[in-house]
């Protein structure tokens, strides 16, 4: 399943639900899919900054292909990060660097987000494509 697919499913699946109550219910539900992380990397170095909750991300590069760990002390965010990692998790570093994320505006989550979330969630983006910019030079 490429990027463009996963962000298709993804906007589906927002659109199924008619209000944000079922929808902030739905990111909640993902947050539980998330893999666990160990403790060992949630330190500092893996500490995305601009969060107003701790998320961390911790990423390998495996087989040519960036694989995610994430996790975070809020639900909501969690929840949120693991979107994300359901996009951009096993994927190579150009397929992340040739994307974008405009499934964020269709699903309409950027304008139901505090603005602190909303700067979490860029963070957590940027955060992304600095591992794949990194890993696309190894």
């Amino acid at each position: 399943m490429t990027i463009e697919n996963a962000q298709k499913d993804i906007i589906d699946n927002f659109l199924f639900f008619d209000d944000w109550t079922q929808k902030y219910e739905y990111i909640i539900e993902l947050s539980k899919d998330l893999e666990s992380m160990n403790k060992e990397l949630k330190s500092e170095d893996n500490l995305i900054k601009g969060c107003q909750s701790k998320v961390w991300l911790h990423a390998e590069l495996v087989d040519g292909k960036i694989n995610f760990l994430a996790d975070s002390e809020a639900i909501i965010t969690k929840g949120i990060i693991s979107i994300l990692l359901n996009i951009f998790n096993n994927r190579t570093p150009n397929e992340i660097l040739s994307s974008n994320m405009d499934f964020i505006e269709k699903i309409g989550l950027k304008e139901h987000l505090s603005p602190n979330r909303a700067n979490g969630l860029s963070s957590m983006y940027k955060q992304i494509k600095f591992y794949a910019i990194a890993f696309s030079k190894t």
